[in-house]
This record gives structure tokens, C-alpha cells and sequence, in this order.
């Protein structure tokens, strides 16, 4: 056996990844003091902690996250599920939580789904847990998606990200509601009898929140509801509403569920040599960075990803604590007036 003071060189099959009882093998010490070393635990000489890390560097040991909860009980890891991350507010909302995490001092491991049903989302997270995470963040903003985390089961660390007032778990959101009350408010205090909207897919609880915000927001003022045009959030969808809503008697204002959408429309209107903000205002949802360079600028709510990933952390850490399982937190957006409301 290996004494502490041999430190005897080795070398590994080609293509096999060394274990901690390699690195003890080539340090001359035990699997034990590699343990303390790699997890800062008990007391190590200098001399051996240094033998120690020589020989975690020679063999490109990396302690993996199951190997190191069982030693430590954690896996310094939370998981992720990420529905829909190629579209803007899914993928800042990814960006921002994965920020907090990594200032927190925790690596993230995301799984990427297709489909928000309830077999894909408890497969997702026995995934993760198989993986080790201390807990887990869905990004959730479909209404199935929502519902699907009753089947979760209640020892799991999970927080969901948009996930609606109904889901069993903490959710975090942005006040979407809040956010189309502005815009809508907003175009209404430039003097318009009413404001149309172009929403989102009703499957989105995003975009129900926000058509229920300017649609409540209109009967509150005692205007005129029009009837609903919705998009798929796509500027191609945007310009398809533009195209169908350019040049409707009393339509000179319009709220629109996101920034892309808003695009595709304020494409519809030049084509139709429509002014805007001259005969019709806009204003979108999101504030994307390219929001500030349309032609014109967009007036638009923006949404704090930031905010969204610090307090998503802060409410998972809580809840791997134990904290309240049905917590909830809104994150107050922001009106971002430009000139398509015909503010300069």
C-alpha cells in the first residue's frame, strides 16, 4: 500500500479518466486526504496538500458532481429545464439565472425540452436529480407547462420561472398584467378613444397576462374593447396583423404583445404609407436591445432579467432550506417611451 511519503508516479490507460483513487495512488496518500484537499475539509500538511494538487493537475482529475455529493452532500450544481430558449424573453430570463447562479458560486446543467407535457417535464427533472443538483429552475411560461409541475414530486427543490398562480411550486414572474397596464394607459393618456392589441398564442400564460392587463385596463378607463388579433410572437406574424389592421376606421393605436411583433407591423405600416407615430402609435413588450433602433424607436415595457435570475436564486436557495413551497414574486417592468408613441 501506498505510504503518504512515496509519491510514485503513474501513468493511465489511454482514454480513462482518473478517479480519486488515482490521484491518492500518485500523491502516496490516501483517498481520504484527497478528499480533504479537493473539499477544503480537515486538517492537511502543506507539503501533502501540495503533492496532492501536482498530482490532480498531472492526471486532469475532475471530481463530477454525483462522486462529489456523496462526499459532501453537495454537487455545487442547480439544474435548469428551458422551454422555448431560441425566443427573446426564454432566453434572457436563461441568461440571467445562469448569471445569479455563477455569482452564487453554482454551475448550471441545462435540459432543453420541446414539448411542456408532463411526461417531458418529470423526465427533465429525474434527469437532473440522477445528475445530482441541489435544486432545480423551470422556465415555464406555457400553461401546460404550469399544470405539468403537479406531478413534480414535493421533495424536489424546484422554483419555476413564469409559471402562473396556479403552479404548486414557487413561482417567479415578471407582472406581465403590470406591464400591459402601462402601455395601454399609456397610449390612452395621449388622448386615443381606444387601444387595439396584437397578442401572444394562448397557450402562453405571458400573453394571457397581458391581454388581460390592457384588456381590464380599457374597461377600467370605460373605452372600447376591439376584437383581439393574436401572433405567434414572430415579426412575420406582426406584419400579418399590421397587414389586416392598417386603415381600420379609429385604429390609431396599438399595443403589441412583443417587440418582434411590433416590428413586422411598423413594416406593414410603411408599406402602407402609414405615419407612425403621425397616424398610428405603438408600443411593444420586452425591450430587446434592437428596440431602440427601429424605425421609428419603440416605445415599448421592458423586463429586468437581471432582477429575474438574482431573485429566482434567492427563492430556490430559500426553498433548498425549506422554505415555502407555494412562495411567489412579482418583478415590477419598466415603461421605455420612444417615439413611435410620438415621444422624442
Amino acid at each position: 500500500m501506498a505510504r503518504e511519503g512515496d509519491g510514485k508516479a503513474g501513468a493511465l490507460p489511454a482514454g480513462k479518466q482518473a478517479s480519486l483513487a488515482d490521484v491518492a495512488a500518485l500523491a502516496g496518500v490516501s483517498h481520504m486526504t484527497v478528499s480533504r484537499v479537493i473539499n477544503e475539509t480537515g486538517p492537511v500538511r502543506a507539503e501533502t496538500r501540495a503533492r496532492v494538487k501536482a498530482a490532480i493537475e498531472q492526471l486532469d482529475y475532475r471530481l463530477n458532481s454525483v462522486a462529489r455529493a456523496l462526499v459532501t452532500g453537495r454537487s455545487g450544481t442547480l439544474g435548469v429545464i428551458a422551454l422555448e430558449a431560441n425566443l427573446y424573453g426564454p432566453a434572457s430570463t436563461l441568461s440571467g439565472i445562469e448569471s445569479a447562479a455563477r455569482e452564487a458560486g453554482y454551475a448550471t446543467t441545462i435540459t432543453s425540452i420541446t414539448r411542456p407535457g408532463r411526461s417531458s417535464i418529470t423526465d427533465a427533472v429525474e434527469r437532473l436529480r440522477r445528475q445530482a443538483v441541489e435544486g432545480i429552475i423551470v422556465i415555464a411560461p406555457h400553461v401546460t407547462a404550469a399544470r405539468a409541475l403537479e406531478a413534480v414530486p414535493s421533495d424536489v427543490p424546484l422554483v419555476a420561472v413564469g409559471g402562473g398562480d396556479e403552479a404548486p411550486v414557487p413561482v417567479i414572474s415578471v407582472d406581465q398584467y403590470d406591464g400591459a397596464r402601462r402601455a395601454t394607459e399609456h397610449l390612452l393618456g395621449l388622448g386615443h378613444k381606444t387601444v387595439w392589441h396584437v397578442a401572444g398564442p394562448e397557450d402562453w400564460l405571458e400573453a394571457l397576462e397581458r391581454e388581460r392587463g390592457w384588456r381590464e385596463t380599457l374597461k377600467i378607463h370605460g373605452a372600447k374593447i376591439p376584437p383581439v388579433i393574436r401572433g405567434d410572437w414572430s415579426a412575420r406574424s406582426g406584419y400579418a396583423a399590421g397587414r389586416s389592421l392598417v386603415g381600420k376606421p379609429g385604429m390609431d393605436a396599438v399595443f403589441m404583445a412583443n417587440d418582434q411583433m411590433a416590428l413586422g407591423f411598423l413594416r406593414a405600416c410603411t408599406e402602407a404609407g402609414i405615419s407612425v407615430p403621425g397616424e398610428i402609435r405603438i408600443v411593444g413588450f420586452d425591450d430587446v436591445p434592437e428596440a431602440a433602433f427601429y424605425t421609428p424607436p419603440l416605445t415599448t415595457v421592458r423586463q429586468d432579467f437581471v432582477e429575474v435570475g438574482r431573485r429566482t436564486y434567492a427563492m430556490l436557495s430559500d426553498r433548498m432550506s425549506g422554505g415555502e413551497r407555494r412562495a411567489r414574486d412579482l418583478v415590477i417592468p419598466e415603461l421605455i417611451v420612444r417615439e413611435s408613441s410620438g415621444i422624442s
